[in-house]
């Protein structure tokens, strides 16, 4: 078993965000700002605090802004020189070092600009473990905020053995079901259902590397479609419940709505 810090985090983050356009037109999804972060650093540092320090950021849309992010990071996040008083001038470098700079790995993978999200995390997957054996993965959107306790999720996924373990949260009403058997083990999808008493999708994972022959690294693989519903028909998919805070950023409401939580000091998910 992997230790937990060495568990890669896989971070979808090259689609289009279409139903956020007044945003994503100039930017990707991720990098559109909750409290002037991107919501990925938001997604990261939850992460983050929970002990994950291993992150695989999936890209795809205007990839470059994404790497040129974190290629700038730590220079933004911390105190610089640059002394243009010698001929021999020297590159800007880091002085006085933030205290709480992240210890993280992050790499940027560019999985193609019009993959699904199936073929994404294929892609990445074999990139990533070319480099190193995984044996357990997480995975999550690059648009969604929650303050589950991740530890305690990945616990769950490890006590039941299954190859993958869903986050199943209450809908904000537009989402489809996550059907249920035996309290925990997930049947089936149900997509937009007229019964809103269930749980939904809530996209905090954590897979087995057996999770991997259920992808095609075909670009038109959507993760949703065959390779979830096929690993819940094997009763190879559970469900860990979560009844605390969850909001997807799918629309411009849903940014501001998320904006002000974070203005008025009551962002659920935040941990420094």
């Amino acid at each position: 078993m992997q230790k937990e810090s060495s568990i890669p985090v896989f971070i979808l983050a090259g689609g289009l965000g279409t139903r956020l356009s007044e945003e994503t037109q100039l930017k990707p999804k991720p990098m559109v700002e909750i409290g002037e972060k991107p919501i990925l650093i938001h997604i990261m540092k939850s992460y983050y605090a929970h002990g994950f320090r291993d992150f695989v950021i999936c890209a795809g849309y205007r990839s470059w802004m994404i790497k040129e992010f974190f290629l700038n990071y730590a220079f933004q996040s911390n105190h610089i020189e640059i002394d243009h008083r010698q001929d021999d001038r020297k590159p800007a470098t880091i002085v006085g070092k933030n205290a709480g700079q992240e210890k993280w790995r992050v790499r940027v993978i560019d999985t193609g600009a019009n993959a699904m999200t199936g073929a994404r995390i294929a892609r990445a997957y074999d990139v990533a473990s070319a480099q190193e054996k995984i044996d357990t993965f997480a995975m999550t959107y690059g648009d969604g905020l929650c303050d589950v306790d991740l530890r305690k999720e990945l616990a769950f996924h490890f006590e039941n053995k299954k190859v993958g373990t869903v986050l199943g949260v209450r809908p904000v009403a537009r989402f489809g079901e996550l059907e249920i058997k035996d309290s925990n083990m997930v049947q089936g999808f149900l997509e937009k259902p007229e019964s809103k008493q269930g749980r939904i999708n809530g996209g905090f994972f954590f897979f087995n590397q057996g999770f991997r022959k259920y992808l095609s690294d075909d670009e038109s693989c959507i993760l949703e479609r065959a390779p979830l519903e096929k690993l819940a028909r094997d009763k190879e998919l559970c469900m860990y419940q979560h009844d605390g805070f969850w909001h997807p950023m799918d629309t411009l409401r849903d940014k501001n709505y998320l904006n002000d939580l974070w203005i008025e000091g009551k962002a659920p998910w935040w941990a420094e």
